[in-house]
C-alpha cells in the first residue's frame, strides 16, 4: 500500500471518530485495528499509533469491562481519601487497580486529572461522573451498576 506523503485535514478528521467506534464496539483498541484503520483512511500507521497512545482514555493494551471506573489520581483526591474509594472499589468488585472482573463487567483504573477537583475524590464510569465519594456511596453506586446487567 502507497501513502500519501502528506494527511490531509480531511483524513486526520476521520481519525479520531473511526477510533472511537472500534472502541465502542470493543472497549479497546488493537494493534490489528490501528493498522486497519491506517490502511482505509491511508495514512501512516505511527499517526494512528500516535493519536492512540496520546489519549489517555483509549486503550491499546488489553480489552476493558463494559464498565470503566477511572479514579481521579490527582493529590487533591489523595488529600480527600481517595485511596479508601479505592479499597471500596476493590472490595466490591473483587479486583485491584488495573484489572477487569472475570465476568468482563468491570475494569478499575485510575486516570490523570477529571476535572473535578473542587469536588473530589471524583470518579468517572464510562460518561458518569460521580463526585464527594465516600465508601457507602461508591457501595451503592457499584450495587446500581451491577444491577444494569
Amino acid at each position: 500500500m502507497t501513502i500519501p506523503k502528506e494527511i490531509t485535514t480531511r483524513q486526520r478528521a476521520k481519525l479520531l471518530p473511526r477510533m472511537q467506534a472500534v472502541i465502542a464496539e470493543k472497549n479497546y483498541l488493537s494493534q490489528e485495528d490501528m493498522v486497519e484503520i491506517a490502511e482505509d483512511l491511508r495514512v501512516p500507521i505511527a499517526e494512528v499509533y500516535g493519536t492512540a497512545s496520546f489519549f489517555s482514555f483509549i486503550e491499546t493494551e488489553k480489552e476493558l469491562g463494559k464498565y470503566v471506573i477511572r479514579i481521579c489520581k490527582t493529590i487533591i483526591c489523595d488529600m480527600r481519601r481517595k485511596n479508601e474509594i479505592i479499597e471500596t472499589l476493590e472490595h466490591c468488585l473483587n479486583i485491584k487497580l488495573g484489572e477487569t472482573t472475570k465476568d468482563k463487567e468491570f475494569s478499575l483504573l485510575t486516570t490523570n486529572c477529571l476535572g473535578w477537583c473542587h469536588k473530589g475524590p471524583a470518579m468517572l464510569i464510562n460518561d458518569d461522573v460521580f463526585t464527594e465519594l465516600t465508601p457507602e456511596k461508591v457501595r451503592n453506586i457499584i450495587k446500581d451498576y451491577k444491577t444494569k446487567k
